[in-house]
């Protein structure tokens, strides 16, 4: 009989399952408990209807929503292209011009902010005075490298021959990218969609150096409420946002097996 070996499979899964458990079940389940316990450690929703009772509370969801959709779709219309730009391998710059658009993710995410926020401030547009507009270029600048990447991953794997076939039966450039290019890297759109729209909701340091502190997000208020030992509210806002994630990600699972199913 064949002994296990000490580098096994499961034993070596052991540190995982230790980290998972320490640093993602149990922050979860205190999570969960505080956001429906009170002060007293009793059982509350008031904490769900303080919430959703204010309206300040729900300007801040929405704003959210709208930063990050339009924050998404912003990466998307400018990713897209430079990602089928850098993937076209008769070019043969695409690995460096990446190397190009991976490097700023090296620097610490606190200095790249305030960069640009006083680079902005140079050229006019303070956050002080252009708020959202000094916060969408804060936005896109951090996160356009998390749509290309995905996005020049997908391509570079793509099977040319479909685009060539698509033209051979008579296509036109447009209804080649409708029909079968966009099909085919439907998953890194996905992808980088999720990759950027949860986080910039999430965010607060952008809109605090980028808004000077003219904009709050939920990122905000989960801060906010931490900060002033609301650990309750914080704990209910942060639970919001995992329900938010969570169907993000649904989506992102379902989206990704039509765009492989439903190519054609």
């Amino acid at each position: 009989m064949r002994k296990s070996s000490i580098f096994s499979r499961k034993v070596l899964a052991v540190p995982y399952a230790v980290f998972l458990l320490l640093f993602v079940v149990v922050p979860l389940v205190l999570i969960i408990v505080y956001a429906f316990t009170d002060s007293d450690g009793g059982f509350t929703i008031n904490n769900f209807t303080s919430f959703f009772s204010e309206a300040h509370n729900i300007n801040t969801l929405l704003i959210s929503v709208l930063i990050g959709f339009l924050n998404t779709f912003i990466c998307l219309l400018i990713g897209y292209p430079v990602a089928m730009l850098l993937a076209k391998k008769e070019l043969g710059f695409g690995k460096a011009t990446v190397l190009l658009f991976v490097m700023p993710m090296w620097i610490n995410f606190v200095l790249r902010t305030a960069a640009t926020r006083d680079l902005l401030f140079n050229i006019g547009l303070n956050g002080g005075e252009h708020p959202y507009i000094a916060t969408m270029i804060g936005m896109v600048y951090n996160y356009l490298p998390f749509v290309i990447l995905p996005l020049y991953t997908t391509m570079t794997k793509l099977d040319k021959s479909l685009l060539e076939a698509s033209y051979d039966l008579g296509a036109n450039k447009v209804q080649t990218f409708v029909r079968t290019l966009l099909p085919m890297t439907m998953p890194g759109i996905i992808s980088a969609s999720t990759m950027v729209f949860m986080p910039t909701m999430s965010s607060f340091v952008i809109s605090d150096v980028m808004g000077e502190r003219k904009i709050s997000l939920i990122g905000n208020s989960i801060q906010l409420y931490f900060d002033q030992g609301l650990w309750h509210m914080g704990s209910l806002v942060a639970l919001i946002m995992l329900v938010l994630m969570s169907v993000t990600a649904f989506f992102d699972d379902s989206g990704e097996e039509n765009a492989r199913g439903g190519l054609w």
